[in-house]
């Protein structure tokens, strides 16, 4: 690293907005934890269908003079399990060439944690007042909000959600629940959310867990079919936690999301796989690049079904115990979120990936946001709807990640439940292997493949010229996207030497140099 890279500051996000109030934080003297929990808040206003503060997160800090640690506020399940009067069901969300069935009401809600996590996420590192780092999420919702074409089209997958009360659809600017929904250029108001934010961040977590939010998200679950009690809410810790770490080659080290989380898991297969099966000088979108990724991935989804048994969902000890099992074996060591990567003009990196799932589709009243939809998620629910163990982190694919390489750090994180660990492999695929830039590596087109059945960006340019003959000749019944889409996640990386946002979530990426 150069003293002139190590003077920059750099941020990367899913909209220009989160990005800009990070900028901001940085320009007042802010360091990188400063301007992450400012973009956070911020997120919450400019990217409302994937984050909230009913939802919750994992965050990855390296720099400070420590070694790197995974903050977890991920959400809790309840303590008790309501039967009764549950709000619960199904809906449909229509990626257009992909559908996805999700679950909603007051009775998919679990804790939140993002609150709680960014209090702590302060306390720890930051250097300025919580009102000062929550200041411009507060204009904001005040102002107003451009809804873009990526929240716009967000806001059309999820419509089921958005019309699934009055209150849920005016969070998104909409009237009522049959009101005709906003286009790209609207400019979007929550003064609610507003008003919630600048209070909570003078008067602290307390009053969102143990005071008077707390009894407002309790009364609005319990009187509604959820099955959130106060003491569920008093409850919550936010969980400091080791990065688990993995090789590539000899140079090359990886930090990310230990359990009970997935997502580091999975990104550890994911690149482990590639690596051993990718053969020296192979092109990016050549046949043996797309022979090894779809086999990475399906040895992956194989090796989750493994971890996924039921001994393994109810021990995080147990959980990495099988993981390495698995390593020796095979000679291998979320939907609704999005992610934050900043890293300030002293070398300190923080990285946030947040969720609110998709949303329950309940607004809790007075406060301008709805909890989460994590207990309707069935991707974090393996043990089936219902059967989730009491009092338990819930086990993300969220995985915000570090790589260390002789020639510097990248920390990168991305959207999309379980696309999530595909995107964040193919990126540093492309960075490790095909020497792109990061900016090449998240722009370039991807694939993802679940239940084998391929999905793939096909007309959006980047392919070679033998793709579309292994694609008739491999996956004839593959499905291909007319160009990038937000389903493949939203990449968002900053690095010693570079920065790039996603086009698929139009993210934002800045630098100070």
């Amino acid at each position: 690293m150069t003293a002139m890279s190590d003077a920059i500051a750099r941020v990367a996000s899913g909209h220009s907005e989160t990005t800009a109030s990070a900028v901001a934080i940085l320009g007042e003297g802010g360091n990188a934890v400063d301007a992450l929990v400012a973009a956070a808040w911020t997120a919450c206003i400019a990217e409302p269908v994937l984050c909230s503060p009913g939802g919750g997160g994992h965050a990855l800090i390296h720099g400070f003079g420590r070694r790197p640690v995974i903050a977890d506020c991920f959400t809790q399940t309840p303590r008790r399990r309501r039967v009764e009067g549950l709000d619960f069901f199904p809906i449909q969300g229509n990626f257009g060439a992909d559908q996805q069935e999700f679950h909603i009401g007051v009775g998919a809600a679990a804790v939140p944690g993002m609150v709680a996590g960014l209090f702590e996420l302060h306390q720890r590192y930051a250097s300025l007042p919580m009102p000062v780092l929550a200041e411009p999420a507060v204009q904001l919702a005040r102002s107003g909000v451009v809804l873009n074409s990526v929240q716009a089209e967000a806001l059309e997958i999820l419509q089921p959600i958005v019309r699934a009360s009055d209150g849920a659809a005016r969070l998104f600017g909409l009237a009522s629940a049959d009101a005709d929904l906003p286009e790209a250029g609207a400019v979007v108001r929550n003064i609610e959310l507003a008003d919630f934010i600048e209070f909570i961040a003078s008067a602290g977590s307390e009053q969102f867990y143990r005071g008077e939010v707390a009894m407002a998200i309790a009364s609005h679950s319990l009187d509604q079919g959820g099955h959130l009690a106060p003491d569920d809410l008093a409850g919550y810790r936010v969980r400091w936690r080791k990065p688990m770490q993995w090789q590539l080659g000899r140079s090359t080290r990886l930090r990310s999301n230990p359990p009970p989380a997935f997502g580091g898991l999975m990104t550890a297969l994911m690149t482990q796989g590639l690596e051993r099966g990718l053969p020296p000088g192979a092109a990016f979108g050549s046949p043996a690049h797309l022979d090894a990724m779809t086999r990475a991935m399906r040895l992956s989804e194989a090796q989750r079904i493994e971890l996924e048994r039921p001994e393994c969902l109810r021990s995080s000890r147990v959980l990495m115990q099988a993981f390495l099992q698995l390593g020796q074996t095979h000679a291998l060591t979320q939907r609704g979120t999005t992610h934050i990567s900043v890293r300030d003009r002293t070398g300190n990196l923080a990285g946030m990936t947040l969720s609110n799932g998709e949303g329950c589709g309940r607004a809790v009243a007075g406060c301008g946001f709805m909890l989460n939809n994590m207990l309707g998620e069935e991707d974090l629910n393996r043990l089936g709807f219902g059967n989730w163990p009491r009092n338990r982190r819930l086990a993300s694919m969220i995985a915000p990640t570090l790589v260390e390489r002789p020639d510097g750090r990248i920390l990168l994180g991305s959207g999309g439940s379980n696309r999530i660990r595909t995107a964040l492999a193919q990126v540093l695929c492309n960075v490790m292997h095909f020497d792109m830039s990061l900016v090449e590596a998240v722009d370039a087109p991807r694939v993802h493949l679940e239940n084998d059945r391929l999905g793939i960006e096909l007309d959006c340019g980047g392919w070679s010229r033998d793709t579309r003959p292994w694609l008739d000749l491999r996956f004839p019944d593959a499905v291909r996207w007319p160009g990038q889409s937000l389903y493949f996640g939203g990449v968002h990386a900053v690095s010693d030497t570079g920065q790039a946002a996603d086009r698929r979530r139009q993210g934002c990426a800045w630098s100070s140099g």
